[in-house]
């Protein structure tokens, strides 16, 4: 493998006809400190030209979760000014949201799951420890990403979750440094204590059904001796309770709400979509600006404070790949010139894989009706006059987290109630009256990663999760069976259950629950972890605690990808923590800091609970 190496040094010089110079540049005048930097930039690119180029104080890639947050929170400058870059379109139609009803509608979250229009439509290699299924993965390519398609619920994860990312390099990144951000963000509607945030950005909602077979799920969990938690984002995770919900006034309200549309007014903030990056620009090892493609025309801009990777765990490592920032040996094998060698670009892919136990319902009180065409259309038009009734909610309203066995410190696996049957990701519509719980393990020990398929841009990238690949992965999701099959078997459901649908009452053993897991697991849409964050003596790491690329100038990663290790729960929140975090970060300005805590602990780890 040396040979591979020779002449690479940590990040290699690329020549300077590599670098394409301009001689004049786009740029708002009356912004002093802006004009001083363009001076700067155009000075060292004065020999070379280009007709097309302009520049920003930053450029952001990606209008996800993170990049939407950013570029609010950096155009809070009026002297910086901001280029956002997104490959999928507005959120809007003609500046309506109504006439994008299938993204803000809360109930019609499955649309964009199941097709590419919004969506990156990703699938994964033959997953050779789930009888070679080709799994599915649907990512956001739109205004607020993948805020922008999830099922909306506001999980951050558990305090021990960020105080291992301290632990394992993220320097600074504890629960004490991270529950503030939280805080900043959000503007919950139960008001402010010292775990929520009340005048924040992200408006969050309790779940408030009166939907008798949500509370049936509660009460079940209790007879099943676990605790209620009346905020499972706050004090105590542990348990089961209502979830909060990113949705407001009956619309779903993504990092685009949160934070692009109240920003996109202001002079310093540009913001393109339908624009695919395909390259970041180098000076050397200094990051200078991206090149992307619009409207069939390849196009350039630069950059004269820092280039900002926002495109999320698959995107992010995919263009650092491509413009020459990974694994010297796999860019050089398709043909890529190395930046800067660094190995674990891609490396680290983690996910939550979940599993769906379903139970027949022998009263007509399901969503089963609610998705016939007729009521569907009454629904709609409901939503559409008042933004209010079936349509206004996504209907995974109650969850909880538990401890998979005697030992754990904090829980491990997660469940989200739904009283519907899904199939297929929602592809195929529902058969019976039923309800449901998806439920998987939280940190599995699976860990995968994803490579280049060729140096084209358009090209998905190969993407291994390597699903299931450890003993414990497989004994984690027996015990989830186990588990929820002994929620629902509770008094609280007697006038409710009828047969299990699935896996079935025929699958009892280990091993028939293990083939049953095989074939009917998939993802939930949680990748992460593929730029990790660490230290520079960590040679898998990819971003310091600063979210700088290691061996880079000018050049930051934002977004999940940076997680040292995936949380307890879903990603969103955290990604917009991470996000708010950084910008305080990238402004220079001191993190925000909140010591003592108190965060429950079980008093016995004896038992499971």
């Amino acid at each position: 493998m040396s040979h591979l190496f020779k002449g690479v040094k940590k990040c290699s010089r690329l020549s300077v006809s590599q670098i394409h110079r301009v001689t004049g540049f786009i740029f708002k005048t009356h912004i002093l400190k802006n004009l001083l930097g363009h001076m700067k930039l155009s000075h060292t690119f004065s020999k070379l030209t280009s007709d097309n180029t302009g520049s920003f104080s930053y450029i952001i890639v990606g209008a996800g979760s993170a990049g939407c947050v950013l570029a609010n929170r950096l155009t809070e400058d009026p002297l910086s000014t901001v280029l956002l870059l997104e490959a999928g379109p507005k959120d809007t139609l003609l500046g309506s949201k109504r006439l994008m009803w299938k993204i803000h509608m809360p109930a019609a979250l499955i649309y964009n799951l199941c097709d590419d229009k919004y969506n990156w439509y990703y699938h994964t290699t033959l997953q050779k420890h789930m009888d070679n299924r080709i799994m599915y993965w649907p990512r956001g390519r739109v205004w607020g990403g993948s805020s922008s398609l999830n099922a909306m619920v506001y999980i951050r994860g558990h305090a021990e979750d960020y105080n291992r990312w301290e632990r394992e390099g993220a320097v600074g990144w504890d629960y004490e440094h991270c529950l503030p951000y939280f805080k900043k963000a959000q503007a919950h509607e139960l008001g402010p204590n010292q775990y929520r945030g009340g005048s924040g950005k992200l408006h969050v909602s309790r779940g408030r059904t009166n939907h008798p077979l949500h509370q049936a799920f509660l009460d079940a969990a209790q007879e099943a001796g676990y605790p209620f938690t009346d905020d499972m984002n706050g004090y105590q995770q542990e348990g089961f309770g209502w979830m909060d919900m990113t949705i407001h006034k009956g619309q779903r309200w993504s990092a685009a709400s949160a934070y692009l549309h109240p920003a996109i007014s202001r002079p310093n903030l540009s913001a393109k979509d339908r624009t695919l990056v395909t390259k970041i620009l180098f000076q050397g090892t200094k990051a200078v600006g991206v090149e992307y493609i619009e409207n069939g025309q390849t196009k350039k801009v630069l950059a004269n404070k820092e280039v900002i990777l926002s495109g999320g765990a698959i995107n992010s490592p995919q263009l650092l790949m491509l413009s020459g920032v990974g694994n010297a040996a796999d860019l050089k094998k398709i043909g890529i010139p190395v930046v800067c060698h660094l190995p674990g670009v891609g490396q680290n892919l983690q996910d939550h894989l979940e599993v769906y136990v379903q139970q027949k319902c022998i009263k007509p009180i399901t969503l089963y009706k609610a998705q016939k065409p007729i009521k569907m259309a009454k629904i709609g038009i409901e939503w559409l006059w008042k933004f209010t009734g079936d349509g206004a909610t996504a209907h995974l309203e109650s969850g909880g987290f538990i401890r998979s066995r005697p030992g754990v410190s904090h829980p491990d696996v997660q469940f989200h109630f739904l009283p519907s049957q899904v199939i297929d990701h929602g592809r195929v519509p529902p058969l019976v009256e039923a309800y449901q719980v998806h439920v998987g393990p939280m940190r599995s020990t699976s860990v995968g990663w994803l490579k280049l398929k060729s140096a084209d841009p358009r090209d998905h990238p190969i993407i291994e999760p390597n699903y299931l690949s450890t003993e414990t992965d497989a004994w984690e999701f027996r015990q989830c069976i186990k588990l929820s099959r002994e929620i629902f078997a509770q008094k609280a459901f007697e006038k409710f259950r009828g047969p299990e649908i699935q896996p079935g009452s025929n699958i009892q053993s280990d091993e028939e629950i293990d083939t049953f897991i095989r074939q009917k697991a998939d993802s939930a849409y949680h990748p992460s972890c593929t730029c990790k964050m660490g230290q520079s003596s960590d040679t898998g790491a990819v971003v310091d605690p600063q979210t700088k690329v290691i061996g880079i100038e000018n050049l930051r990663v934002v977004d999940a990808s940076i997680m040292p290790s995936i949380i307890s729960g879903n990603l969103n929140a955290p990604t917009i923590m991470i996000a708010e975090k950084a910008a305080d970060i990238i402004k220079g300005l001191p993190s925000l800091h909140e010591k003592d805590v108190p965060v429950y602990k079980p008093q016995n780890l004896e038992t499971q609970r």
